[in-house]
Order: C-alpha cells, then sequence, then structure tokens
C-alpha cells in the first residue's frame, strides 16, 4: 500500500512484488506502481505542509523522531523477517542496521533539541559608521521545503523510508516523499507505516510524510520533476543518481539532488607496510571486500602497491582469500546481474582474472574474483578505473614512485581512499597521500574502509563522481546541511524575529554575535 499524506491506498498501476533473493519466487503481497495523480497528490501535499512543518516548535520535530525510532523497535522480529525475506540479509546484520537507524533518529532529535544546528549569526547595526550606516544583519538555516527521498537497495533500513536522508530533512523541518525501493517493498511498508503513525501521534500536517512504490523510471522522474519538490536524496548507481541530476537541473527551477553513486574506494599499500605485514594488511584487506558480498559503498574494490619486498606474499594472500571464498547471495537479482555484466566487460580488457571457484548453491549468488591490470592498462582504460559493486577487487602494481603517482592521479573522485604506511612511509611518499586527499572524503590509515560511523566528524561523500556534492555528507548530523538554505534579516523588530536570533537568546542556543560566540 502506498501512505499518501496520511491515507493509506492502493491503486490501478503496474503490479510488482519483492523477489526471494534465494530462490527468486515472487513475495507476496503484489504492490502497485504509483499513478501520476499519486504521485502529485502526495507532492501538492507535502508543498501545503512546508510551511507549518517549518514551524513547528522544536520539541515536536524531536518528538516525531524519537516516536518514529520506538516505532522501528516496536516492530520486533516482524520487520527482521521481512528485511530477512527480502534482502537474505543475516538477522544479525538486520538488528545492526535497525539499531543504528534508531541511533540517526535519535542524534537528530537531541540535534534538534539543542538548536545551534541553524548556525544563528548576528551582526549588530552601527547607525554612526561612515561614510554609510551599517544595518543590523542576522542569518540562520532555514528548511529547503518538501524532499523526494530514493530508497537504497543495499540498506533497507539505514538507507530507505526512515533512513540517512529522511531522518535529518524531518529534523530540518521538510515534508518528506519517499520513493521505496522495489527490491523491498513489504519493509518500507512496515516503516512507512511506523512514520505515518507518529505524524499522526504529533499532530503534524499530513503532508508531513508520504510514501509511494514504484519500481519505473517514469515513476521517479515524476517525483523529481514536480515544482512541489525542493531537493532529492539519493543512494545508489551512477547512471541513477546522474540521470535525477540531469532531471532536476532541467527543471524551471532546478534544484539541487543530493547524490552518493558509490565508489572504487582504493586501497594503497606503501613498501615499509608492505614488507613488514603485507600478509596481514592483504587478508584485512580481503576480509573487508567480501563483507555482505561487498554490497557495500565503502567496499575496497581497488588496491595499488610498489613492487618490491613482500609484494608476492600480499599478492598471493589477496588471491588466497578472495578466490578462495565462498559465493553468497546479492540482496535482489539486478544487482547479481550487474555484476556479472561488469565482470564480463573486465574480462575483455587486458587484466588477469582469479576468480572464486563456481561453488554457487544459489541462482543469486556472485563469486569473489581478483583482478589484476598493469600501470598502462590501467591508466589506458577507464573502465578499470571505477566501481566493481561486488566481492571484486582490481590490483595494480607499480613499479615505482613516479608510476604510483601516475596511477593515483587518473582516479576520479572517491568515497575513501586507505594507506598503508609504517616507519617514514607517509612522509616519502607524501605525494601520493596529497593525491589520494584530493580525491575522497574519507582518508583512512591502516584500516579498512567498511563501517561507517553515524557521528558529527564523518564525511561519506566525496568529489564526483563518488557523490554529486562534495561539499556534504550523508551521513550524520551535518547531513543536515543539505536541506536548509541561509535566511537573513535585515533590521526586523526583535519580536518579529525568530527566537534563534533575538537578542535574549530565549533558546540558549549556541551563536556568532559581531564574529564572536555569544
Amino acid at each position: 500500500m502506498h501512505f499518501l499524506a496520511g491515507s493509506v491506498e492502493g491503486g490501478d498501476g503496474a503490479p510488482f512484488s519483492a523477489l526471494d533473493p534465494i530462490g527468486g519466487a515472487e513475495l507476496q503481497p503484489v504492490y502497485r506502481e504509483a499513478s501520476k495523480d499519486q504521485v502529485d497528490r502526495a507532492c501538492v501535499a507535502a508543498a501545503a505542509a512546508a510551511d507549518p512543518f517549518a514551524a513547528t516548535p522544536p520539541a515536536t520535530r524531536a518528538a516525531l523522531l524519537r516516536d518514529i525510532a520506538d516505532g522501528l523497535q516496536g516492530l520486533g522480529d516482524a520487520l527482521v523477517e521481512r528485511v530477512q525475506a527480502e534482502t537474505a540479509l543475516p538477522a544479525a546484520r538486520v538488528e545492526g542496521e535497525r539499531a543504528r537507524t534508531i541511533m540517526q533518529l535519535n542524534q537528530f532529535a537531541d540535534l534538534v533539541e539543542d538548536g545551534s544546528w541553524v548556525d544563528a549569526r548576528i551582526d549588530h547595526a552601527d547607525p554612526d559608521r561612515q561614510p554609510m550606516p551599517k544595518p543590523d544583519l542576522r542569518r540562520m538555516h532555514l528548511p529547503l521545503g518538501p524532499v523526494a527521498v530514493f530508497g537504497a537497495s543495499n540498506f533497507p533500513l539505514a538507507y530507505s523510508v526512515a533512513g540517512g536522508d529522511t531522518a535529518p530533512a524531518l529534523a530540518a523541518g521538510c515534508p518528506v516523499i519517499v520513493k521505496g525501493h522495489p527490491a523491498h517493498p513489504g519493509t518500507s511498508e512496515m516503516v512507512g507505516g511506523v512514520i505515518q503513525a507518529a505524524v499522526a501521534k504529533n499532530g503534524l500536517p499530513a503532508g508531513t510524510f508520504s510514501l509511494l512504490h514504484g519500481r519505473l523510471h517514469e515513476t521517479g522522474e515524476a517525483l523529481v520533476s514536480h515544482e512541489a519538490v525542493k531537493a532529492v536524496g539519493f543512494t545508489g548507481s551512477h547512471g541513477g543518481g546522474r540521470a535525477l541530476c540531469d532531471i532536476a537541473a532541467a527543471r524551471r527551477e532546478p534544484i539541487p539532488v543530493f547524490a552518493e553513486m558509490g565508489s572504487a574506494n582504493p586501497v594503497v599499500v606503501l613498501p615499509n607496510a608492505l614488507r613488514q605485514r603485507g600478509a596481514a594488511v592483504a587478508a584485512q584487506l580481503a576480509a573487508s571486500a567480501l563483507l555482505a558480498q561487498g554490497q557495500f559503498c565503502t567496499s575496497p574494490g581497488m588496491v595499488v602497491w610498489l613492487d618490491g619486498e613482500g609484494s608476492e606474499a600480499f599478492s598471493a594472500t589477496l588471491r588466497e582469500q578472495l578466490t578462495g571464498a565462498a559465493p553468497g547471495p546479492a540482496v535482489h537479482p539486478s544487482i547479481r546481474q550487474g555484476y556479472e555484466r561488469a565482470m564480463a566487460e573486465l574480462t575483455t580488457l587486458p587484466v588477469e582474472l582469479s576468480a572464486a571457484a563456481d561453488r554457487a548453491v544459489n541462482s543469486s549468488d556472485v563469486c569473489p574474483a581478483l583482478l589484476q591490470a598493469t600501470p598502462q592498462a590501467f591508466l589506458q582504460n577507464a573502465r578499470l578505473r571505477t566501481e566493481i559493486y561486488g566481492p571484486a577487487v582490481l590490483a595494480v602494481v607499480c613499479e615505482d614512485a613516479a608510476q604510483l603517482q601516475q596511477v593515483l592521479a587518473a582516479l576520479d573522485g572517491h568515497l575513501t581512499a586507505t594507506v598503508h604506511g609504517d616507519g617514514a612511509d607517509f612522509v616519502e611518499h607524501a605525494a601520493a597521500v596529497a593525491a589520494l586527499r584530493s580525491r575522497a572524503g574519507r582518508l583512512i590509515a591502516n584500516g579498512v574502509p567498511t563501517g561507517v560511523e553515524v557521528s558529527s566528524a564523518m564525511v561519506h561523500g566525496g568529489p564526483y563522481p563518488a557523490a554529486s556534492d562534495a561539499r556534504f555528507s550523508a551521513v550524520g548530523v551535518t547531513s543536515i546541511l543539505r536541506w536548509v538554505r541561509p535566511a537573513c534579516w535585515q533590521d526586523w523588530p526583535q519580536d518579529q524575529l525568530p527566537v534563534e536570533l533575538q537578542d535574549d537568546n530565549p533558546r540558549g542556543i549556541s551563536r556568532l554575535v559581531n564574529g564572536e560566540p555569544g
């Protein structure tokens, strides 16, 4: 069912069902594609809700977020079982993802109550300034308006209906229209019901939240094209994210699309680390690449090192760990198909392929693989520099530091980059580190990129094509900044100003007054 501005609706659009990722059987119930009329009514309702929702007290928005968090917990095992049925993810992973989703919601509730996130700035007037008087200027963040959120396939909770786009948008005071991912409509429906109930409980406008089901590109296009929508959140493929960016840019009123579109997440192993602990680094890297069959946007899909002592042990361990790993299921058939298509493309290029023995138990399984390319092939073939979504790692062995620098200079933007180094490695190869720093949102030393901490210091984004706007993070409380805009009040009466900008600071938030904290 669709949750449309407080109502629950079916529809007469094209039918579709979630698929059991293991056996491929259709799961009940059958869902219907959202119609253009339903998309329009959800957007119109969100526009009507925008101003009253933005004007709600912070305590009300915090209560909404906490009620959603409590509702997700209250779904109990039924939610875990539905996620498993639609994605084949293990129960422990689903429970961990639900805990993360709940934590995000509660973090944003705390942020809203604190209030300092509005970044209030006050510059007092100076009527005696020469040659021109200085006006009184006050600035803070305001919500953009209705936000369209596209659910992600690989994180059915943390990046979907109540996930990392929806939570900060609601916290900022933006109504949200979610297009649920067609791979897990049952999960989306359960979570959407929780949000709709929380909206009603807190007396908020019905258009504060809608959930629409759909698998057709036309449904997403209609949503992004609607004049009521003021911003878009997306986590998924580069093709999907770029298509939404192009649609949004072509509107009469262009709007921002904050798209996180994947990454090869390069790993560089420097000489001392290679010599002293190469086999251990290779085992750690392989474990990270195999986690959840490589179905993380931060999965390490590329490793580069300088040939030398330890190179053979590193390469042998990496090959053994990857090719000896058991195949496992993709969360839905399109990911498996995409992985197989990518592997077929790469095998037409000058690469050496070492794949796991075909021990697939189910037709949905993906087989881990190690590919190796020369630096020359890497530089000459752009496809080798892009993401392989799944449990595959591309290895590039360089002859010297100059060749390493050429390889790193050819990289596009990535969500993460990892450097393993010991002793003087970081100093002696500072140019390599600098090259990675300019091409990644998060730079990791002697670790793995999988595991994205939800904190205020996290950056989950990066230069294009990892993300559509490198200035923002899709994870952590700073992700709220995607859904706001700065606004300024000049020479306004005190009693007509937002409370955050009034001189007596009734909320007691952190502010800058005449350039000083106050």
